[in-house]
């Protein structure tokens, strides 16, 4: 498993989930989840923000997972709606963690559905020190269980994103700037839509910079 990326299948509660998995060579690295867009509209772990995320984690030193959700690829199951979604990302972060339990930090990120999940497991996990939301969607859906937000993120959208409007977003903003002892960066791609089309190499470059400037905090 030494160093390059394998697939895998975690144990979860639909069944098998498939995953791509990256051990970085340092035992105490920092750990990442990455959770993908919404099964019903052709979201699966390989889609191209989701892999160039798994790659920034991994150029990175993090031991990094990317997961189906049930019904996706290979994993067992069948669509549920955001709540077997939810069973299905943490039972991918408790094998993470069990694979990685000396690891140093522990990052959660999800891109647009995955996003919601992503933030949702965040509410439920103490362990998780820094998250990263791409196009999330709060006028989709209801962003406010994150109050209070427990840790520091970042939220990256695309300023011509077509399915979410700036205002929705500013509004999340305004809202989560307001808690203390937290910081959520909001980043915008000045050209980029929702699926950040042709724009893949700034939000790569947006997601190292971070990662590397929170790396450094701990």
């Amino acid at each position: 498993m030494e160093n390059k990326v394998v697939e895998i299948f975690i144990p979860g509660p639909a069944g098998r989930l498939e995953a791509k998995y990256f051990k970085s060579k340092k035992n105490t690295s920092p750990i990442a989840l990455i959770l993908h867009p919404h099964p019903q509209y052709g979201g699966t772990m390989n889609n191209k923000v989701v892999v160039d995320t798994f790659k920034v984690f991994k150029e990175n030193q993090f031991s990094v997972c990317r997961v189906n959700f049930r019904g996706v690829g290979k994993s067992d199951g069948s669509f549920d709606n955001g709540q077997g979604e939810l069973a299905d990302a943490a039972a991918a972060l408790d094998w993470l963690e069990r694979e990685n339990f000396d690891n140093s930090q522990c990052w959660i990120a999800g891109f647009s559905f995955g996003s919601l999940i992503a933030m949702q497991l965040l509410m439920r996990r103490p362990e998780i020190n820094r998250f990263i939301a791409i196009s999330p969607q709060p006028n989709v859906y209801d962003f406010s269980f994150l109050s209070p937000c427990p840790t520091s993120g970042i939220m990256v959208s695309g300023k011509k994103d077509e399915l979410v409007s700036s205002e929705s977003i500013n509004e999340l903003n305004k809202r989560l700037s307001l808690q203390k002892g937290i910081k959520v960066d909001f980043e915008n791609i000045a050209e980029a839509n929702h699926f950040f089309t042709k724009h893949n190499s700034e939000i790569a470059s947006c997601l190292n910079k971070y990662i590397k400037k929170e790396i450094a905090v701990f």
